[in-house]
């Protein structure tokens, strides 16, 4: 086989991951916008940022009892001659314990969740839904070593949030106080049937598993600096809300949190591709091939960063008619939203580097993730206290018709997004650098006629903010689709080169990427894995 065969292939399985991704992220936006115009008129903005900070503890939670499982598994599975079946229940087993000790320590703790607020009913069970999350990440990553991303898609970007939106509308008419918070819970329940059983119909139950309790002791420690990047890297996304609700009352936190939702559409752009850049990366680790390595990281941060600027100039440019379909009262959150996805394009860089530094430099990684995140609660309190204290001059202030020479909150509370986007960028050139430096090779996926299709995409969305007030609503139906063309067709015309339009190539049947090999084996020598389900290997 030659080597631009195997190259083929690991592009090919990038591609078809893409594509399959970018489908579920377009579900995820159909989805997710009815749960946020739901939450915010029906419940408000004071419970919604009650809501937020409680799963914001529980979602950490179970992030660190996944002890990097979600990508440390596709090197488990391509480094073992057990059967897979086995490697993954302890893999489950594992995140179980660790979910049993989170979740107790919640159960505990219950103010964690609630610090501002007493605790009503049956919400101290809430920490319960820690194993459903983690149980779920741990299948789902499983799954994903077999290319199965559509497993991902229907769970995550289907089943999950259309559960948590129709969920929460009914239960609106059973308990306004209540109601997302049982919703959130079935929606993770039922995210996590989606995710066991596509994951019994492709390994089959564990026959012959024994828990080794001395093997699982080792894969916790082993992969405590992946659990630790992974937890930082996600902390990363939600330690202004942790910070905003010191400072500020639920109802700002409630009104950041629907900005940050929305700004986190883009994000799973590139949360989309974990799941099959890990076994291709791992894979070509393992055959000592560093410079495919490399390829792979600029490739896949370039149709990320490109991705990630359409999505954010067709949500940023009309963002005020964005936020005003979830209420008048979350347009407050304009400014914070603005800074928001201008953030996810700077983490482009820094997370796709970070699929690889995980594998070749996980301790270096974790420092620079530390020092990110240290960074940003920093700046984040700094600029909160900074922003509190600028004085509006007195015209701006009767112009305006302000209560007072303070600046408004809304304003102060963009605070931490501002942080975000300083410490994400200062990450992306920090490990952009470093894998460089590992893999000697660049990794840098930024190309110069980006700018030229941001500028055209800017051109055509402002000409359509043009528009009278009375017709907002164009800024959405005509605004947001015009912008994504004027951006596809600029960078498809000066930024695609010929490796990039296999994005848009389906595959035949006979083209399907191969299954990244265990270590030592030759691709030419791997044996065909038969339909059943069942693990050869």
């Amino acid at each position: 086989m030659s080597a631009a065969a195997p190259e083929a292939d690991d592009l090919a399985a990038l591609a078809k991951g893409g594509r399959t991704n970018f489908l579920g992220f377009l579900l995820r936006l159909a989805a997710r916008l009815p749960f946020l115009f739901i939450a915010g008129r029906i419940y408000g903005a004071e419970a919604l940022g009650r809501f937020a900070y409680a799963i914001l503890v529980v979602e950490f939670a179970a992030q660190i009892a996944t002890l990097g499982l979600k990508r440390g598994l596709a090197q488990q599975l391509s480094s073992t001659d057990k059967p897979h079946v086995c490697i993954i229940w302890d893999g489950m087993l594992v995140a179980f314990l660790a979910s049993a000790v989170a979740t107790i320590l919640l159960v505990v703790f219950p103010q964690a969740m609630f610090p501002n607020s007493p605790i009503n009913g049956l919400e101290w069970l809430l920490p319960l839904i820690v194993f459903a999350i983690a149980g779920s990440d741990v299948a789902l990553a499983a799954l994903a070593y077999r290319h199965n991303i559509r497993a991902t898609v229907t769970a995550r970007a289907v089943v999950e949030p259309w559960t948590i939106s129709i969920a929460a509308f009914l239960l609106s008419f059973v308990s306004s106080r209540d109601g997302l918070i049982i919703a959130y819970i079935l929606s993770m329940l039922a995210a996590l049937t989606a995710s066991l059983w596509p994951l019994f119909r492709t390994y089959g139950v564990p026959k012959g598993w024994r828990p080794n309790p001395l093997a699982l002791w080792m894969l916790a420690r082993r992969n405590t600096p992946l659990a630790a990047a992974d937890a930082i890297e996600w902390a990363s996304r939600r330690i202004d809300i942790a910070i905003l609700g010191l400072f500020f009352s639920p109802a700002i936190v409630g009104v950041y949190y629907v900005a940050q939702q929305v700004a986190s559409l883009p994000q799973k752009l590139k949360t989309s591709f974990d799941p099959i850049l890990s076994p291709v990366i791992t894979q070509k680790l393992a055959e000592g091939d560093k410079k495919a390595v490399a390829k792979q990281v600029r490739q896949v941060g370039f149709w990320i960063i490109a991705a990630q600027a359409a999505v954010g100039l067709a949500l940023g440019i009309p963002a005020e008619a964005v936020l005003a379909l979830v209420g008048a009262a979350f347009i407050g959150g304009t400014a914070a939203l603005a800074f928001l996805l201008f953030a996810e394009v700077m983490a482009a860089t820094a997370a796709v580097s970070e699929a690889a530094l995980v594998y070749v430099a996980r301790h270096r990684n974790l420092m620079i993730s530390t020092f990110m995140i240290v960074v940003q609660a920093i700046l984040s309190v700094a600029l909160i206290y900074a922003l509190r204290a600028v004085r509006v001059p007195d015209e701006v202030v009767q112009a305006f018709g302000l209560p007072s020479d303070r600046l408004p909150e809304k304003f102060t509370a963009a605070g931490p997004a501002i942080a975000l986007v300083l410490a994400l960028g200062m990450a992306s050139v920090l490990k952009a650098r470093l894998l460089c430096k590992v893999l000697g090779a660049p990794v840098q996926g930024w190309r110069w006629p980006l700018i030229t299709a941001a500028a055209a995409a800017a051109a055509v969305g402002y000409t359509v903010m043009l528009l009278p007030q009375r017709l907002e609503f164009l800024e959405l139906i005509v605004g947001i689709p015009l912008i994504l063309l004027t951006f596809g067709a600029a960078i498809w015309k000066w930024g695609f080169r010929e490796e990039d339009r296999v994005l848009f190539r389906k595959q035949q049947k006979n083209e399907e990427p191969t299954l990244p090999p265990p270590l030592g084996v030759e691709p030419d020598l791997m044996p065909e894995v038969p339909n059943s389900g069942q693990d050869h290997r």
